[in-house]
């Protein structure tokens, strides 16, 4: 893996991660969007659910914006990139104060903002691993762990602001708030950038090579990260979406100790993130991802076919979190080892689709099949699948590197076994 060409001795990486951070957080806050849409619906006399759709067009246009923001990079730099993007993704948000139809809140808070957030996401958590290549696990975890600390925060401020200020004044300080801290972060980041040769790798688990997107779709192990990007997502993705409304239909639980799931979601995604992206650097990745897919089947079905108290209720959406968050987390890693670190925004942005998809898979599955069980029972057997194809992938061209290898061995002690 190739090492920034500004030395730690130059530059002080530990303020890159503070910029990142203060970036990332600021990003985060648009995982409150479920504070806004009762008011927004109440203020302006909406149907709940289009107003509802606003945030998966958010998450599609954060998912879509990661196929480009690379691109971007590469033209105007980091710096500016972010400082970009936290000017739109924050006049976005204070355009949304002005709306008064829907078409108009899903343009800004939808396309607008949702585009803004992932150009940004994707690029400031690539650069910040390419500062770190020796602890990718651990560093994508402190960024996307302050994502979700953002959101978890936030929650309280947004909350705070609606009941104060009213809904559309709301998002008029939200969108200061957000703009001033991406910028600011902005300052504090510098680009990494990677020099041609990779650096030689100690373990089976990381490429040699520094893969193209060209390259990287001719892989087999390109479609294979996807679809276990795709499930996980998916599976954490629904839950959260959902979780107060199965606490109240599956475990009888009152509204009031159902909406506590909320929180706790937050808190486990968040915690998820940052315990099993430093565990990744130490046992390996993709035995992270396994066992969190395996512990997320175990807890879907448990979910739709043991009979629900509270305790178990509670303990199933915390491990479901949890893994989620860590999936999400580890994930940019792996990329980077199958594909190297180079074009990691490029690469990253492309199996990023897998977050898109599975944003909105979970909600079309369960209004397709009617109930939350038909879809916890499929998101079980796609866990179950992309289990078994974690247990098994490895690097490209790992195998059939070893495999020459092996032959090599066999052709030197060929010899030695003939005159035996």
């Amino acid at each position: 893996m190739s090492m920034p060409q500004a030395t730690q001795r130059q530059v002080n990486r530990w303020m890159i991660v503070l910029g990142t951070i203060i970036v990332q957080m600021g990003l985060g806050t648009i995982y409150t969007w479920s504070l806004f849409n009762q008011p927004l619906a109440d203020k302006f006399g909406w149907e709940l659910s289009s107003v509802s759709i606003t945030f998966s067009i958010t998450s599609f246009a954060l998912a879509f914006a990661t196929l480009f923001a690379g691109k971007i990079q590469d033209r105007i730099g980091i710096r500016n990139l972010t400082m970009i993007s936290g000017a739109v993704l924050g006049a976005g948000l204070i355009a949304s104060s002005q709306v008064s139809s829907l078409w108009m809140l899903y343009l800004l808070a939808g396309v607008v903002v949702g585009y803004a957030d992932g150009t940004a996401y994707i690029t400031s958590l690539s650069n910040l691993m390419k500062w770190f290549p020796e602890r990718k696990g651990l560093i994508a975890g402190i960024s996307v762990g302050a994502f979700g600390t953002g959101s978890l925060l936030f929650k309280y401020i947004n909350g705070h602001f609606i009941n104060t200020l009213g809904v559309s004044q709301a998002f008029l300080v939200w969108g200061l708030i957000v703009l001033v801290m991406v910028i600011a972060g902005s300052f504090l980041i510098k680009e990494a950038v990677m020099t041609e040769t990779p650096m030689k790798a100690n373990t089976q688990s990381v490429s040699q090579k520094n893969y193209t997107v060209k390259e990287m779709l001719r892989t087999k192990e390109a479609y294979m990260l996807f679809i276990i990007l795709f499930t996980a997502c998916m599976s954490g993705l629904y839950l959260i979406g959902i979780v107060k409304d199965i606490g109240v239909q599956l475990a009888g639980l009152d509204i009031s100790t159902a909406a506590n799931a909320v929180a706790m979601v937050a808190i486990f995604n968040t915690a998820g993130r940052i315990i099993l992206g430093a565990l990744s650097d130490k046992v390996g990745r993709m035995k992270v991802v396994a066992g969190a897919l395996f512990a997320t089947a175990l807890s879907v079905m448990t979910l739709s076919f043991v009979p629900l108290n509270m305790g178990i209720f509670f303990l199933c959406v915390g491990v479901i979190a949890f893994c989620f968050g860590g999936n999400i987390t580890v994930f940019p890693a792996i990329v980077a080892d199958y594909f190297g670190l180079k074009n990691q925004s490029k690469n990253y942005g492309i199996i990023y689709q897998g977050f898109g998809l599975g944003a909105l898979a979970g909600s079309f599955l369960s209004a397709l099949f009617g109930g939350f069980q038909v879809t916890f029972n499929v998101i079980a057997v796609l866990c179950m699948i992309s289990f078994l194809i974690a247990l098994f992938i490895s690097v490209p061209g790992q195998r059939k590197k070893s495999a020459e290898n092996q032959e090599a061995v066999e052709a030197m002690l060929k010899p030695h076994y003939n005159a035996g």
